[in-house]
């Protein structure tokens, strides 16, 4: 019997206060609500999720270089930084399966610094302005593009 693909779901800054913005611009569903969608829907899927958030650049450039050893594919949505961190895009062009950018909102109905992301120059495929349900399509994206790759 093999492993379950593991799959690391990467946010960035602020998106542990999904649910809490007055504007509704992420949605109404709390972090802790949609990490457990996510989990949820990865177990149909039989994928092992790392599903982690910080603050911080350099831990999540941190977490890309891990899930290079231990990922089969990766979703991130790199929140804030997704408009101007080169670190982030760089580590994510050293991993080498599939990446889908993820965004709760239509980034390109928003300000137009957010019409530009340099984590898109790394991605196989983008999902935006779907809110949490979003986050759950780029799941299965994920997983059917681990399962194209496998052996047979």
């Amino acid at each position: 019997m093999t492993a379950q693909p593991t799959v690391y779901f990467l946010n960035g800054p602020n998106a542990n206060l999904y649910g809490l913005d007055r504007s509704g611009t992420y949605g109404r569903e709390s972090f802790v609500a949609i990490k457990q969608r996510c989990e949820d829907h990865a177990a149909s899927l039989k994928l092992t999720l790392e599903f982690r958030q910080s603050n911080h650049e350099g831990v999540l450039v941190d977490w890309i270089q891990e899930a290079r050893e231990k990922a089969g594919g990766l979703i991130i949505n790199a929140a804030g930084l997704t408009y101007t961190s080169i670190a982030i895009l760089d580590a994510l062009l050293a991993f080498e399966g599939p990446i889908i950018e993820a965004h709760m909102s239509n980034i390109w109905k928003r300000e137009p610094f957010r019409h530009h992301s340099y984590v898109s120059r790394a991605a196989t495929g983008v999902v935006a302005g779907l809110g949490a349900l979003g986050y759950e399509l780029a799941l299965t994206a994920v997983a059917r593009l681990i399962a194209e790759q496998a052996p047979r």
